[in-house]
């Protein structure tokens, strides 16, 4: 007899059971384990955050992208150091790489949750931005500038006013826009080109890099003519989108001097991106003017020797092509210096070298090239104090802790970077960096406003993937420059006068003082009030004026431009100059 295939009311009741049962697991699952990740998150952060703080301790944050070999390390123990003196602080870092930082950045400030202090990306973000950074989030550090670091107690900078204890014065914290200082720098920064001293001498039989430039062409193209034991080709230099800047502002840039001679209206001995608007507008000027269509001559020259395809490689991968030993040279700053050493360890030796500069006689850019470059004592790894720290006095107490003497001088020793104090030792492997005080700089700026900055990038990036030539360049850009550059133009004009209201609140208080003052006390403010007066709202207004009848009337000054010298006159310059800089590298 067959079994009845029929079930019982109690079977039907638990297959529906076990039915509902499993739906629910269905429905119900993916949101149990979301809930369950989301709590855990965050008895993570409160767990964490109560480490960091523990009861009777205040916290500070500070942000940086600097991920370098050393930083965090250095940062940490100067941490430790500053917390033996103030046993209730905890100095916490947050570390963002420098992809993702400008946006993390930006978003903390937006959403008030930023750290205590953070490194401003003075290069990484347009200048407007970090213009309204300063205005609407950062604290000014203007009131500890005269007075004394007390970190500095007991070396021969106690007593010494904060500013004078850097080594540029602080020049680069000073932001005039908003008339504050508004940033710490730690450190002195400097680019150089890094060589694999082993590689150099296995493929070109030298043991020094050549100086000269068409010298180091030709290395570059002996490299490349070789492969390794895997079949590999050398590439002579590692670049990325990130590297070339250092060839820029220390090769190609310095060729476009002789420009300065023709656009320097005002006769202040640089030239501004308003002036070189002015300049190619009125067709005074243009970028087929010879100095510029050297550097971007020059600048292709070196670029194809880079590896293949760097306009697209990441400032790492190139990194990486070097410490394999797969390239030579590879240019950057200080703040590699030391993750270079550890990588080459044991493996190879590092040569430093300046970048290479035509002779005077070169044929094509001898005439060009009037002097080594100029560098400024560049200081860099600049923190500012967020408006929204509740403990902003002791977040400026330990920014002025490690830009005390001693301290920084520690620090940087730690990151293999140089000093920003005076007196402070720097590394002896960094002694190639110290910056040239006399020479050349850049006459190209083209820097006018955010459409015209723009479309430059996107044609220069054209010509550096050589997908156009020098020609197809001017002709893409050097129309839109002088059309829309014109509203660009008016539109920093406009941003300037807004900054006037301040500059006119700084006069009336500099004003009261001078007129309250008494005997060489108030002499010296009147001098500054006057000084401060001209400087601020007369002559920008004089050349305000004088650029735009300029633009609207044509050039009214002779041909030749503001300045007029002497063939004779600019070869025993350039002889001076560079006879200088021989001695100098001699010494």
């Amino acid at each position: 007899m067959r079994p009845s295939i029929l079930t019982t009311p109690s079977q039907r009741h638990k297959q529906r059971k076990g039915a509902q049962a499993l739906s629910f697991v269905r429905v119900y699952f993916a949101l149990f384990v979301i809930g369950a990740a989301f709590f855990w998150s965050i008895y993570s952060i409160v767990t964490t955050r109560a480490e960091e703080a523990p009861p009777g301790t205040t916290t500070l944050r500070i942000g940086h992208w600097q991920l370098e070999t050393g930083v965090r390390d250095g940062l940490s123990k100067l941490a430790a150091e500053y917390q033996k003196l103030h046993p209730n602080v905890r100095i916490v870092q947050d570390a963002i790489p420098i992809s993702v930082y400008p946006t993390w950045l930006t978003t903390n400030l937006l959403g008030g949750t930023a750290p205590d202090m953070v490194e401003v990306p003075r290069y990484h973000m347009p200048d407007d931005i970090i213009l309204s950074f300063h205005n609407r989030y950062f604290l000014p550090i203007t009131p500890y500038i005269t007075r004394p670091n007390p970190y500095n107690k007991g070396t021969n900078l106690e007593g010494v006013p904060l500013r004078k204890t850097f080594k540029d014065g602080m020049r680069n914290a000073y932001v005039k826009e908003t008339q504050e200082y508004m940033s710490i720098p730690l450190s002195l920064f400097g680019a150089r080109v890094f060589y694999n001293k082993d590689l150099l001498k296995k493929l070109t039989g030298l043991n020094e890099a050549p100086s000269d430039y068409r010298a180091f062409l030709k290395v570059c193209a002996q490299i490349e003519t070789q492969k390794n034991e895997k079949g590999q080709r050398y590439a002579a230099i590692a670049g990325s989108r990130d590297h070339l800047w250092a060839w820029e502002a220390m090769m190609f840039d310095p060729l476009t001097y002789p420009a300065v001679r023709r656009v320097d209206f005002n006769r202040d001995g640089v030239v501004s991106s308003h002036e070189l608007f002015v300049a190619i507008k009125t067709d005074r000027m243009s970028l087929t003017f010879p100095a510029f269509k050297a550097r971007y001559q020059m600048m292709r020259e070196v670029t194809n020797h880079f590896q293949v395809g760097y306009t697209g490689v990441p400032l790492g991968d190139a990194i990486f092509l070097f410490a394999q030993q797969r390239a030579v040279f590879l240019s950057t700053g200080t703040w590699d210096a030391r993750s270079l050493q550890t990588q080459a360890n044991g493996k190879f030796e590092i040569g430093i070298m300046d970048f290479p500069r035509p002779a005077p006689s070169d044929p094509e850019y001898g005439s060009l090239m009037e002097g080594p470059v100029y560098e400024e004592q560049e200081q860099g790894f600049p923190f500012a104090v967020t408006r929204n720290s509740k403990n902003a006095e002791i977040a400026v107490d330990f920014l002025l802790f490690l830009a005390a003497q001693k301290q920084n001088e520690e620090l940087n020793s730690i990151m293999g970077w140089i000093p920003s104090i005076q007196g402070a030792k720097i590394d002896s492997f960094l002694k190639p960096f110290e910056p040239h005080l006399e020479g050349v700089y850049t006459a190209l700026m083209l820097r006018l406003g955010g459409e015209t900055r723009n479309k430059y990038q996107q044609v220069y990036s054209l010509y550096q993937s050589k997908q156009i030539d020098f020609d197809q360049l001017v002709k893409e850009f050097e129309p839109f420059y002088k059309t829309r550059g014109e509203a660009d133009y008016l539109e920093s004009q406009r941003d300037w006068r807004r900054g006037i209201l301040i500059n006119e609140q700084l006069l009336a208080a500099q004003r009261a003082r001078a007129m309250l003052g008494t005997g060489d006390e108030q002499k010296l403010r009147w001098i500054k009030y006057r000084a401060f007066t001209t400087s601020r709202q007369v002559l920008p207004e004089v050349e305000h004026s004088q650029q735009l009848a300029l633009i609207r009337n044509g050039p009214s000054l002779k041909s030749t431009g503001p300045y007029e010298y002497s063939a004779e006159l600019l070869d025993r310059v350039r002889r001076r100059i560079f006879g200088a800089h021989k001695e100098a590298a001699a010494r």
